[in-house]
């Protein structure tokens, strides 16, 4: 049985940078409480023309350069997104238009900020089922449009980004291992964009501000530290790894402080945690992604590295794979 090997990562993210400082609308006393609470410094975000399948496209054309792949051969698109174009059609099709690659199958998945452990684990799964030779997935997201500017409590924690994996059949011991996936959708009330859709159609929403998401940030603290080493643990342990044996781990770039105490907790080095949430925010689905191709053009990631990817989110979801490169 092939599973599916890692042939080329990529990323991108917009030119627009903003700084704490920057963020005018709020108290500028209240400023350094974002550094403080996430260690966010600075966000990117898109101009006001963009849309979620021009950073999908950026990222996911890189990705085939740099792997000199021919986009004529690519088979499906797999793209996550919770911030996407429009309700339908998918977001993956019009990236799939855009990247020339009329041949391959294309589909959105959404399971927010956790997308791209879930997404990891659908590339591999289609690949080991013998069907597909390789997936392109991409996971971008524009949350610039989805949050309520004046909201403390949501806005100046995100940013816009996209990173994409090219992944390829192989019969070697590398690429993906093992993956672990799991949902609380008792806690899915704590999270989300609840305005639109058939819960609450546009039509008849009476709060204006049911269009932004909604977060409850302290039950998704303990949620992720609880959940985050859970789901680490069960990876290693049905995965028969040792946690020592694990040289990086990129989790989901959500807060600084939750990473700290999930290396606490898990007893790891911090310095095996890969973080550049200071420089971009919370780049939900795509975090995992831009921050596994940085850490490998870092040279925290090289041939042999073992690599666990954490991330949890709404639904409340949360997931971890294990990748030998």
């Amino acid at each position: 049985m092939k599973n599916a090997i890692i042939t080329a990562t990529a990323s991108y993210l917009p030119e627009n940078v903003v700084r704490n400082e920057q963020l005018t609308q709020f108290p500028a006393g209240s400023i350094p409480r974002i550094a403080e609470k996430t260690g966010v410094l600075s966000r990117r975000i898109a101009p006001e023309e963009a849309c979620t399948s021009d950073l999908a496209i950026e990222a996911g054309r890189a990705c085939l350069v740099k792997a000199n792949f021919p986009p004529g051969k690519v088979q499906g698109v797999l793209l996550s997104t919770s911030s996407p174009d429009c309700v339908q059609p998918a977001t993956a099709a019009r990236a799939q238009a855009r990247l020339g690659v009329p041949q391959a199958f294309a589909f959105d998945m959404n399971s927010v900020c956790s997308g791209s452990t879930f997404g990891i684990c659908m590339a591999d799964c289609l690949i080991r089922s013998g069907r597909f030779e390789n997936i392109l997935f991409i996971a971008a997201e524009m949350y610039s449009k989805i949050l309520n500017p004046n909201d403390f409590g949501t806005a100046p924690y995100f940013g816009d980004g996209a990173g994409a994996i090219l992944f390829e059949a192989s019969g070697s011991q590398k690429g993906v291992l093992h993956s672990c996936l799991g949902t609380d959708g008792h806690m899915s009330d704590e999270l989300g964009v609840f305005g639109g859709g058939t819960l609450n159609p546009f039509h008849r929403l009476s709060n204006p501000n049911a269009i932004y998401l909604k977060m409850n940030g302290r039950a998704i603290k303990e949620f992720a530290l609880r959940r985050g080493a859970e789901i680490v643990r069960r990876l290693c342990g049905e995965a028969g790894v040792g946690l020592g044996q694990i040289d990086c781990f990129i989790c989901h770039q959500a807060n600084v402080n939750i990473l700290r105490e999930l290396a606490s907790v898990l007893e790891v080095p911090f310095e095996k945690f890969f973080v550049n949430l200071d420089r971009y925010g919370n780049t939900a689905s795509a975090s995992v992604v831009i921050a596994l191709d940085e850490a490998i053009a870092a040279g925290m990631i090289g041939e042999g590295s073992l690599v666990a990817t954490v991330a949890f989110g709404g639904g409340l979801s949360y997931g971890a794979n294990l990748i030998r490169f």
